[in-house]
């Protein structure tokens, strides 16, 4: 009957598994707040008196440092939610970063000024979208894994980055020319934070207030239930890893710019720590339970870690052996977490 009530097993579980995320959640924000602790006792003064880390230029540069990371996390929860994963981010972002650069330094485009660098900008990202649509109906039409699929997109399309640019740098160049603005356009800390956080509070949105992200967090959840209920399972993989897409590449663009070229060898590892930065944030590897705040959390949290241990000088091998501790540390609060539950 329409009518009624979810069986009470099915009641418990869904309880259960709220209950965990919360947990989780509430673990990754101790953890946060701790590490800020940490960062505040060990950080130096300035000349002036002050904490270095409590300066307002260290703490934007901290939020300029991680938007990038940020962006593409926002994509990987959604996929990592639908039981995913993809591998292919951190080449899109170079894809899109050597495209926008290509595109405003070789007169290819027909616009100049503002239209000149948005339409370098959206042909970039769109690309970026393509590629994610392609991985998505390769996973979803041929029911393929997503880490085989996604892994052979990520070399297949850093030759594609390497092959557009003749296997070199695209200098964006300090002028006054398309290339010059195109960089200034995208690389201020007001574009690139504010993005993030418009990003941020679109796709918390559209998880939380959507039949979209109610369909991915119950297709992850449990993907044959869903088929049984209906759900457009083949419909959302493609939507989520097309989306995925088109985030890397803007990150992709905001790259170019902040580095004033393109460079078809960026974004290696980008995304190990893409799927870090979820992993800790509290969203399951198995699926089904997560959210963009968690994610946002655990991208500050690596974020912190990297500024805490540069001000204090700390060679980056031991940053990253850090980071590995906290990735598996993370993972196994959440098992802890769903045994309690």
């Amino acid at each position: 009957m329409s009518g009624s009530s979810a069986p009470p097993e099915r009641a418990d579980t869904a309880a259960a598994s709220q209950k965990s995320a919360l947990r989780s959640r509430l673990q990754s924000g101790i953890g946060l707040a701790g590490l800020i602790v940490l960062a505040l006792i060990i950080s130096p003064r300035a000349p002036r008196g002050g904490l270095v880390f409590l300066q307002l230029g260290n703490l934007t540069d901290i939020l300029r440092q991680v938007s990038e990371i940020g962006i593409i996390s926002l994509g990987m929860t959604f996929v990592i939610i639908t039981g995913g994963i993809d591998l292919s981010v951190g080449t899109i972002l170079a894809l899109a970063s050597s495209l926008s650069a290509l595109l405003v330094t070789t007169a290819a485009l027909p616009f100049t000024g503002a239209m000149g660098i948005f339409v370098a900008a959206l042909l970039a990202v769109l690309s970026a979208g393509l590629v994610g649509l392609i991985n998505g109906l390769v996973i979803a039409r041929w029911n393929l894994q997503p880490f085989v699929v996604t892994l052979a997109s990520m070399i297949g399309i850093r030759g594609l980055a390497r092959w557009l640019t003749g296997n070199s740098n695209i200098d964006l160049g300090f002028g006054s020319d398309l290339g010059s603005s195109f960089a200034t356009a995208f690389s201020s800390k007001p574009v690139v934070v504010g993005s993030y956080v418009l990003l941020t509070i679109t796709s918390a949105a559209l998880l939380s207030k959507t039949l979209f992200g109610r369909y991915a967090r119950a297709i992850g959840d449990n993907e044959k239930a869903a088929r049984y209920a209906g759900l457009p399972i083949a419909r959302v993989r493609v939507l989520v890893y097309t989306l995925t897409g088109a985030l890397a590449g803007f990150a992709g663009v905001l790259h170019a710019a902040q580095n004033h070229q393109g460079n078809p060898n960026s974004g290696v590892a980008y995304e190990l720590d893409a799927i870090a930065a979820v992993v800790i944030g509290g969203t399951s590897l198995l699926g089904g339970s997560g959210s963009i705040f968690g994610t946002v959390i655990g991208t500050l949290i690596m974020g912190v870690l990297t500024n805490m241990l540069r001000l204090k000088n700390v060679d980056t091998n031991l940053e990253m052996m850090l980071k590995a501790v906290i990735i598996v540390v993370a993972v196994w609060l959440q098992q802890s977490t769903r045994r309690e539950a």
